[in-house]
């Protein structure tokens, strides 16, 4: 490391602000440090009182959620403790972290700019990239976590996604997408080998590959159970790629640069796309799209492998642009709503499940199961993979990284509360009969009725008349046993938006709404983790076979992406098939897995810190690693050692394979042989792999601790960044640009075309 990376810069200043030379023929490429610390901390008495409402609007919500007890509790109340605390933890926690820990430097060019190639390299506007990056993170997770969680009650899942991102889930964010674009863009694994060394590196590549692969495939998993059997929501969401291919087109050659233009001619094609599967779906055509699981599942499968090969220009980013609209103004339409409507809830705040293992939604007690079944709301390891996969490679300037990265994360931790809101406004009754698998029901209303009201639940009585009636409602055959959590969320945003807008003869409407509104979530995370995944799969191979880092070479991408397809599409088979429910027994897994892999990224980011000897905030990183190391940890030991058959893994493996060896044909929720071999078959891999994931996530997390204890007593280590490289572009930080950000920009607007600096990108 050279005398000037080894000099301590001054506070909020860059480390290697010294060393970058600017193009004395161009304008500023940076706000200066000191105009940038002066905005953030100049006070008017109006700011002043703006913050001191937000607080106190904050404090009397979290009141009346936490400590007030009466027959219910208004919604309003979870929409206000959520913006209320998402505001101050970005204005203050975040710039804390920005300020001490990572001090960014736009004078320094991002990968996107130093190795743009017009295809994963590719400087994107950060409004678009905002859009991308929410859209790839904003999967499966903030929607089916919270409404699985709701049978535990609603204040323990409020409390843990609200709390649980401001100190954990949007810190890692931040931090892994910072890492990796200082890093040229490497994937997580790649950072941990270069980190950790030969035993922890391998270990966390092994590990970010493995648990990638089981992310992807539940999301996958909850697609189709989201669009089974239903041809209004394969119609519509199927047409939302030729309009995302559309928009890439507009944007790449028709129009470049008009975001707003594409993004209203977006938003009109996605209501005409959603009006059109209504008027198909009693037609022939739409007999033609009432497609099975299994056909559904294939369709995911070439998607993902045809959209994580094409250029990032052409469908991803623009696709995710375009879902990100249609997720954001859905949220924010459904929060409005619930100001309105002001929904009372009636669902306890801690119920009769919290404290048991035999919930029938999710097996296991509130502790460690609450955390693991709402990942992505609050912590999620898949975000560390897109943090260090597509994103990184599309930031334009440093200091963009806090919008979204940080900023990012708190979106989805509100969609999460939004999901939780929904779930828990509609009837308790119903909520169960949605939520219990096809085995305890009986995929029947009569047997979903007795199978709900033998439970013994406190105010609970479901009627056949109930279920039908609002099966008819949304336009439904049938709402018993519609598990995944996305129909659930789907009948609770209808409920809560017909009595806004329409009545009830629009709930129909509203539900295939927010069917393609989840199922646009969930394939942006599926097409976005598909490329990640082929890219952590190129670095790795990368190591031995060193061409393969070369993310341009067309075969050795199509050849990564065909294998980590392979292993993704073969667990969402397995799931589609799965007798007891894919989505109830592998979304323990998903989640487990999912909370490991953020245990494993947010000890690279202690590794990273420790080398950086920063040691007087390294707690920002520790807390989030302890709190999340002890519960999947736990998490893991329950699945792998309970005897309880609904909660173990091994226990149930055992369970049916004893039932076979005896000669039985039918045992538990299984009515067939076949139905039991398919358990013991894929129980196996389950238990297996939570072994695997566990170990390696132990391995990692113990060898990042012994790196940073090194690091601390040589007084920090030599740094993995890439070499600094001096920019020769500009562009605000922040979704709207500043007074000084605007005057800078005016000077590069009035450049001459000749001397603009010429992106490669679709924005």
């Amino acid at each position: 490391m050279s005398e000037n990376r080894r000099r301590r810069a001054a506070p909020g200043k860059p480390e290697d602000s010294d060393v970058l030379v600017q193009d004395p023929d161009l304008p500023p490429v940076a706000l200066d440090a000191e105009t940038a610390d002066a905005q953030d901390r100049e006070w008017t008495p109006l700011k002043i009182a703006i913050w001191a409402g937000i607080a106190l609007l904050g404090g009397v919500s979290w009141y009346m959620l936490a400590l007030v007890r009466g027959e219910t509790v208004n919604a309003i109340w979870f929409v206000f403790a959520a913006v209320c605390t998402y505001f101050i933890a970005y204005r203050f926690y975040s710039k804390f972290i920005e300020r001490k820990l990572l001090r960014p430097n736009d004078l320094r060019a991002t990968p996107a700019e130093y190795k743009a190639d017009g295809k994963d390299y590719a400087g994107t506007d950060r409004r678009v990239l905002y859009g991308h990056h929410f859209a790839a993170i904003a999967g499966a997770g903030p929607l089916v976590g919270p409404v699985l969680a709701a049978q535990m009650g609603y204040l323990p899942g409020t409390i843990w996604i609200i709390i649980g991102v401001v100190l954990a889930g949007a810190v890692q964010d931040y931090l892994v997408m910072f890492f990796s674009m200082r890093r040229g863009g490497r994937s997580l694994g790649q950072m941990a080998r270069e980190e950790l060394g030969r035993v922890g590196g391998t270990a966390a590549l092994i590990a970010t590959l493995a648990i990638m692969i089981i992310i992807v495939a539940i999301l996958a998993l909850v697609v189709v159970n989201a669009l089974a059997e239903s041809p209004w929501g394969v119609f519509s969401v199927g047409m939302t790629i030729p309009i995302a291919l559309f928009m890439g087109v507009y944007l790449r050659f028709l129009r470049p640069g008009r975001v707003t233009e594409v993004s209203l001619i977006g938003f009109v094609l996605l209501l005409l796309a959603i009006i059109g599967g209504g008027m198909i779906a009693d037609t022939a055509l739409g007999d033609a799209l009432t497609l099975d699981k299994t056909v559904i599942a294939w369709g995911i499968i070439i998607y993902g492998f045809i959209a994580a090969v094409l250029p990032v220009w052409l469908l991803l980013a623009p696709r995710d642009y375009l879902s990100t609209f249609m997720k954001v103004g859905t949220i924010v339409m459904l929060a409005v709503a619930i100001i309105i409507v002001r929904p009372e809830i009636t669902v306890p705040a801690i119920s009769e499940f919290a404290s048991t293992d035999n919930g029938p939604v999710v097996a296991g007690p509130l502790f460690p199961f609450l955390f693991v079944t709402i990942a992505c709301g609050a912590l999620s390891g898949f975000h560390a993979l897109i943090a260090s996969g597509t994103t990184p490679k599309m930031i334009e300037k440093e200091r963009q990284t806090r919008f979204i990265g940080y900023g990012g994360m708190l979106m989805e931790s509100f969609v999460a509360i939004m999901a939780l809101v929904a779930a828990i406004s509609i009837d308790r009754g119903i909520y169960f009969a949605m939520n219990s698998s096809a085995a305890a029901t009986g995929g029947t209303v009569e047997g979903a009725v007795a199978f709900v009201n033998s439970l013994g639940l406190a105010g609970v009585n479901l009627t056949p008349e109930m279920l039908t009636n609002m099966a008819s409602n949304v336009g439904e055959e049938s709402i018993v046993s519609r598990t995944g959590g996305a129909p659930t969320l789907a009948v609770g945003l209808a409920q809560i938006m017909q009595s806004f807008i329409g009545g009830s003869s629009m709930m129909a409407f509203w539900y295939h709404f927010a069917i393609m509104f989840e199922a646009l979530f969930i394939l942006t995370a599926v097409d976005a983790g598909t490329r990640v995944a082929r890219f952590m799969l190129q670095d790795s191979i990368g190591n031995f076979i060193p061409k393969f880092r070369d993310t341009s070479w067309r075969t050795g991408a199509w050849i990564c992406t065909a294998v980590m397809v392979g292993g993704w599409g073969s667990i969402l088979i397995m799931g589609v098939t799965d007798p007891l429910g894919g989505i109830n027994t592998l979304f323990p897994l998903f989640g487990i897995a999912n909370q490991l892999l953020a245990a494993i990224a947010l000890a690279i980011c202690l590794a990273i810190l420790a080398k950086k000897n920063v040691f007087k905030y390294i707690w920002i990183v520790v807390l989030p690693l302890a709190f999340a190391s002890v519960v999947t940890i736990t998490a893991s030991m329950y699945k792998i050692f309970s005897t309880v058959p609904a909660v173990g893994y091994w226990a149930q493996h055992n369970a049916f394979k004893g039932a076979l060896e005896r000669g039985e044909t039918s045992f538990g929720t299984a009515k067939t042989v076949a139905a039991m071999e398919a358990v013991v078959r894929n129980t196996f891999i389950q238990g297996t792999l939570s072994i695997v994931f566990v170990t390696l996530a132990i391995i990692v997390i113990v060898t990042a601790i012994l790196a940073s204890i090194r690091s601390y007593r040589s007084g920090g280590a030599p740094s993995a960044e890439d070499p600094a490289v001096p920019s020769r572009m500009f562009a605000p930080s922040g979704f709207l640009a500043t007074p000084a950000e605007k005057k800078i920009q005016a000077q590069w607007d009035a450049l001459p075309e000749d001397r603009k600096v010429v992106r490669k990108a679709h924005s």
